[in-house]
């Protein structure tokens, strides 16, 4: 697996990764039963499976439209243990082979060991006019699974921010419906509410009284194109791993004149905080 990220990444990326996160990408100890080969494969059964005539759609979240893009490779597949493994893969749209895409798929091995899970898709670059054509530019902010090559020596004795993010996103997934959406009720209202996960916000602060990591994040309405609910979460680790002990709704959308905007159920004055790198 190291051979594609060398080619990809260059020697002193992985240096960061393997040696000063503490977490190492995945080897043949980790998921015996997976390498760069079975999670390619899995990747591009995932592709047909939803691809008519050799389009692949995909919604969008951030832009919440639907992308229609033909495969054209993979670019790079990395292990993180104990996270599961993450396939980065080259697509161009239909209509226009200049503006590719690059998205992350991200797997987790199933309990039994024998297959992968798809658990999320995210965009990691898009297409940005360039003259007469496009490049990729990355996608901010960045998943929390680029996090850990940016990080140094010392990193992994401390909880890093995409550790507090990665186990929010667990959270999301676990969480969501069977039509994708998580569902949270509206303290104010009683109403439940299914929503769309757009993004996850940086920094993740760490609040000082209680002891708790905390993120917030944007979510869509289920079949609105303008209503945003600011989420937030707070993850604590007193259990000996990052777990989410409460989710609230922030702001949430309310309609002015046409147009909407996010108004806050509640505020963080006074509260004493430092920033998680």
């Amino acid at each position: 697996m190291t051979g594609n990220l060398t080619k990809n990444w260059g020697a002193a990326a992985i240096a960061a990764a393997l040696c000063f996160a503490g977490i190492g990408f995945a080897d043949a100890a980790d998921y015996p039963d997976f390498d760069d080969a079975s999670v390619t494969a899995r990747t591009e059964e995932v592709i047909k499976e939803r691809s008519q005539d050799g389009v692949f759609v995909f919604h969008d979240p951030k832009l919440n439209e639907d992308l229609n893009l033909v495969y054209e490779k993979m670019r790079v597949v990395r292990g993180m243990k104990g996270y599961g493994w993450f396939a980065n893969a080259i697509f161009h749209e239909k209509d226009d082979p200049q503006k590719q895409y690059a998205l992350d798929f991200w797997f987790k091995p199933q309990r039994d060991g024998d297959s992968l899970d798809l658990i999320d898709i995210r965009v990691q670059k898009g297409p940005k006019r360039d003259g007469d054509g496009y490049i990729m530019v990355t996608r901010l902010p960045v998943a929390w699974w680029w996090l850990p090559v940016q990080e140094h020596p010392g990193d992994m004795e401390v909880v890093r921010a995409w550790h507090v993010m990665s186990a929010i996103h667990n959270y999301i997934a676990e969480n969501k419906n069977e039509n994708g959406a998580l569902e949270l009720k509206d303290e104010k209202t009683g109403e439940t509410i299914p929503l769309e996960f757009v993004e996850m916000h940086q920094p993740v602060r760490y609040l000082k009284k209680d002891g708790h990591y905390f993120a917030c994040t944007d979510f869509r309405r289920v079949g609105s194109k303008e209503q945003y609910f600011d989420v937030d979460f707070w993850v604590d680790e007193k259990t000996g791993r990052l777990k989410v002990t409460d989710v609230k709704i922030h702001k949430v959308p309310i309609n002015e004149d046409g147009i909407w905007i996010q108004v806050p159920r509640y505020t963080f004055e006074d509260m004493d905080f430092e920033i998680t790198q």
